[in-house]
């Protein structure tokens, strides 16, 4: 049974660190507009921010509205993204996303998490990646490094994405789910590395059940 008010002290030190160790953290997916981060984050399923930035300064150039992309021959379309990986179904999915955001939203990136993950390829982590960076709507983005530290930073013992989100919804204030989010993010690259993490420099190695173990 975990004991929530417990899990929250735990959480407000570990927030409070990592929000002195990263000011700067935000999305590391480069955008300049709603529809680009919508795109850009179906990419990065499966695929590191730094090779799907790389490839979408040229996609972005390419494909420049939900148009381009909606009307996009499907077979060049995957050519344009193949080393993003999983590019047959990452390509379809974009094709027939934007469709979708035509005919159903005016050619715009909708506000809701309900409308987001009703658009191919849009799951939880990537409607409140668009959420929390575009409208400033909170929401707990689940991926590689937030499914992984917050398992050895103890403030979840499920592996299911969607569990690990309402779990740290639970214990976190709601202004901070975007933030957290990315800060982990940020602290999982720099230092609680999936193989390797550097326990010894961790600001908040005192908090950490993996290292106190």
């Amino acid at each position: 049974m975990r004991d929530v008010e417990l899990l929250k002290k735990k959480v407000k030190k570990i927030t409070k660190k990592l929000y002195e160790t990263y000011p700067e953290a935000t999305c590391s997916l480069d955008y300049m507009v709603p529809h680009q981060l919508l795109i850009a984050t179906i990419l990065a399923a499966q695929c590191t921010d730094e090779r799907v930035n790389i490839v979408t300064k040229d996609l972005f150039q390419k494909y420049k509205g939900v148009e381009d992309f909606a009307n996009a021959n499907l077979e060049e379309l995957e050519q344009d993204i193949k080393s993003t990986g999983f590019y047959r179904n990452k390509a379809k999915n974009i094709i027939a996303c934007c469709n979708k955001l035509l005919k159903e939203h005016g050619g715009k990136v909708p506000d809701n998490i309900e409308a987001l993950t009703a658009l191919p390829g849009v799951g939880r982590k990537t409607a409140n990646v668009v959420l929390g960076n575009i409208y400033g709507v909170p929401g707990v983005i689940v991926d590689t490094h937030c499914k992984r530290l917050s398992n050895r930073l103890g403030l979840t013992e499920n592996e299911d994405p969607v569990k690990i989100e309402y779990d740290l919804m639970e214990i976190l204030p709601k202004k901070d789910w975007t933030h957290f989010s990315n800060c982990l993010v940020y602290h999982g690259r720099a230092i609680c590395d999936a193989r390797k993490p550097k326990c010894e420099i961790c600001p908040v190695s005192k908090e950490c059940s993996y290292f106190n173990k």
